[in-house]
């Protein structure tokens, strides 16, 4: 190609790079010449639909450079999306575990089965108490015997030495662990009772240990965040860069400063959104691949459970957090580095 060439394709370039501000700058010509302050609401929008689909075009045309900034995005959106999806299944498992408090209480070997009923009777009446279950010691040792392993070791003990066994589920209503452990108690006070026991520390625990789970995600969601402003800035600072010659001289026929920064504040809305898209599809690779071996093991234990998706209200949070993250990462970006650019 021939310099002459180079030069006619350089300034067609410039042209089409020019040509919103040159129809900007003739609509306030001919609105001000008609008395019309401005230009119109109408054309406002084409020049940001110019911009637009612009920044598109421009990510087009640098396809390798686009997609190792979105896919470095979409990864690092994918894992606190990822560790929530993980929580949400997690806290789904264990749906109603917190119903599920029982109190066992054993009572004193010297008391007959009549005075262990009647006390049954007694507590069935209290409010807090859903239902008492009654466990003799001879079905108790049965049950130990069928559970356990141990039968022909049991064989060999003279006499059963375990004790009559009520067992308290605690009402719906009453299942808060500070009514559940006003309960335990009050039932530890009955004189037949020997040891009461609430069958809940491990739960406790388990919810425990899913609230730091949370507040883990939340820690690392605002880290990649942060990392998704650096990366998105910085490539908008390399793009303002590659355009500077550009930017000084729609500074020189007159362009504002919103104008020269509206393309790039669509590159980074656009780099936001492409990076969401790609964190959601690899969360969603990711749940196929462990669907399965998750429903083989379900099975093992009698369930029918199955990983749960994003869902709508978590994916439409990934998609606005990318766009806002792309879009204020752009911001901060074009806002220090346009204001350093002057012609001269």
């Amino acid at each position: 190609m021939s310099i002459r060439a180079q030069r006619t394709r350089a300034s067609e370039s410039e042209e089409q790079s020019f040509a919103p501000l040159i129809s900007h700058k003739a609509k306030a010509g001919g609105a001000s010449a008609t008395g019309h302050a401005g230009v119109t609401l109408g054309a406002y929008l084409v020049h940001h639909l110019q911009a637009f689909f612009y920044s598109l075009g421009r990510m087009w045309r640098n396809p390798f450079s686009t997609i190792m900034t979105v896919a470095v995005i979409g990864i690092a959106l994918a894992l606190p999306s990822g560790l929530h999806v993980i929580l949400k299944n997690v806290q789904g498992v264990s749906a109603g575990w917190e119903n599920a408090a029982q109190i066992s209480l054993f009572l004193k070997p010297d008391i007959t089965e009549d005075n262990a009923k009647k006390l049954l009777t007694k507590l069935e009446l209290m409010p807090e108490i859903a239902n008492v279950n009654y466990l003799s010691p001879n079905d108790a040792l049965e049950e130990f015997r069928l559970l356990s392993g141990f039968g022909d070791a049991l064989n060999a003990l003279d006499e059963n030495p375990l004790p009559t066994l009520l067992i308290v589920q605690p009402a719906a209503e009453f299942t808060a662990p500070a009514q559940v452990g006003s309960l335990l108690d009050r039932l530890r006070d009955y004189s037949e009772v020997d040891m009461a026991q609430l069958d809940m520390e491990w739960i406790k625990r388990l919810y425990a240990l899913m609230e730091i789970g949370k507040r883990g995600v939340f820690v690392l969601a605002a880290l990649l965040a942060l990392a998704v402003l650096l990366i998105v800035g910085n490539t908008i600072r390399l793009a303002i860069q590659n355009k500077r010659d550009e930017i000084e001289v729609q500074k020189l026929i007159g362009a504002t400063d919103a104008f020269i920064r509206r393309p790039f504040l669509y590159s980074g809305i656009w780099h936001g959104l492409l990076g969401a898209i790609i964190a959601w599809l690899l969360v969603a690779f990711s749940l196929w691949l462990l669907n399965g071996p998750v429903k083989r093991l379900s099975v093992l234990y009698d369930s029918n459970f199955a990983l749960g998706s994003l869902g709508l209200s978590a994916t439409a949070i990934l998609f606005m957090s990318g766009v806002m993250l792309g879009l204020l990462g752009a911001w901060a970006a074009v806002g220090k580095h346009l204001r350093e650019i002057e012609p001269g």
